[in-house]
């Protein structure tokens, strides 16, 4: 199925469309670089905790260990929603069979 024919059959309600939230985090970490952002962000808020900066960088360090959780916690919606409307994204996804699309006319 094209990127065309997907989101033209998804905007009719035709098919269902099924994502592995496990692999949607896993792909979004890696296209993100998420630990390679997560590290610095974390050393940034120690190094001002230390420095005497004390909320700020306790601050910073709350946002480096809650951000990338939350961002896999809804990487499925984020993938799909890209998927939806870009389609380097669709190709990429269902060639890795991150994303799986059914048919629902027949369940009808």
């Amino acid at each position: 199925m094209t990127h065309a024919e997907f989101a033209a059959s998804y905007a009719r309600g035709e098919v269902k469309v099924e994502i592995d939230p496990r692999e949607a985090a896993r792909f979004l970490s890696a296209r993100l670089l998420l630990p390679f952002v997560t590290l610095p962000v974390l050393g940034i808020g120690v190094a001002l905790a230390l420095v005497g900066w004390l909320f700020t960088g306790l601050g910073i360090i709350a946002f480096g260990i809650v951000a990338p959780r939350l961002i896999k916690r809804y990487a499925s919606h984020f993938v799909f929603q890209q998927a939806l409307r870009d389609p380097a994204v669709y190709d990429e996804v269902t060639r890795a069979g991150l994303l799986r699309v059914t048919s629902v006319i027949g369940d009808r």
